[in-house]
């Protein structure tokens, strides 16, 4: 066991708290109610296991929480998607919460279930990304000695977190009761696109047997499909 980085502590549990400050104020004050389920529901399956994997990152791969925590992406594309990216999902949980306050919308519960089973699955699979690829950084980068990761689930595809990504962003609104804020949230599967592809022109040029790993693993995110 390491030494705790008391900085990387404070740092980590700053971020922590603005995120979940910030989340849950866009949804109860859009909806004006703290009587929301499902929007208590979300908080839980999003931050309870959030602060776990931070704690066990803190503690055994400091490196990669720092790595993860870092935000400000050097690339113009990655920052233009960054921000779209920002924007879209600000809109998305306002809206939700709108959807919330005004009943617009709403879904069978059941619904609402069956996105929280498919958010935890996105999430398994982010648990299991980050034990496998110690080098994965939040922003688009090659570190210096950084060695190509072509085992466990990026045997399969190249880019498992994104996957991972695309799952839990898409059930968000769901778990939400927000049909129109879900047929929203469907631009972020372009915009990961964009980041992918960006990124994969780095790495090509930069990561040592990326190219042919390229050749090997022809998915992206879903075995056979894409």
């Amino acid at each position: 066991m390491k030494k705790l980085d008391r900085e990387l502590l404070q740092h980590a549990l700053t971020r922590f708290a603005l995120g979940l400050v910030l989340l849950g104020g866009m949804l109860f004050l859009s909806a004006w109610t703290l009587a929301w389920e499902e929007a208590w529901l979300l908080l839980g399956l999003l931050f309870i296991p959030m602060l776990l994997i931070g704690v066990l990152l803190l503690v055994y791969e400091p490196e990669l929480l720092r790595a993860r925590l870092r935000l400000r992406e050097k690339r113009r594309v990655q920052q233009s998607v960054q921000a779209t990216t920002a924007v879209l999902f600000v809109l998305v949980f306002i809206s939700a919460g709108l959807n919330r306050r005004f009943l617009w919308l709403s879904l069978p519960a059941w619904t609402v279930t069956a996105a929280a089973v498919v958010f935890g699955i996105g999430y398994l699979l982010y648990a299991e990304t980050l034990r496998e690829n110690l080098w994965l950084s939040r922003t688009v980068e090659v570190r210096k000695g950084q060695k190509l990761i072509d085992t466990g689930l990026y045997a399969h595809v190249r880019h498992p977190m994104y996957a991972a990504s695309a799952l839990m962003a898409l059930s968000m609104p769901l778990i939400l009761n927000a049909p129109l804020s879900a047929i929203a949230m469907l631009v972020y599967l372009p915009l990961l696109s964009t980041r992918m592809a960006d990124e994969e022109r780095l790495l090509i040029r930069r990561l040592p047997g990326y190219a042919d790993y390229c050749e090997r693993v022809p998915w992206r995110m879903i075995p056979q499909i894409w």
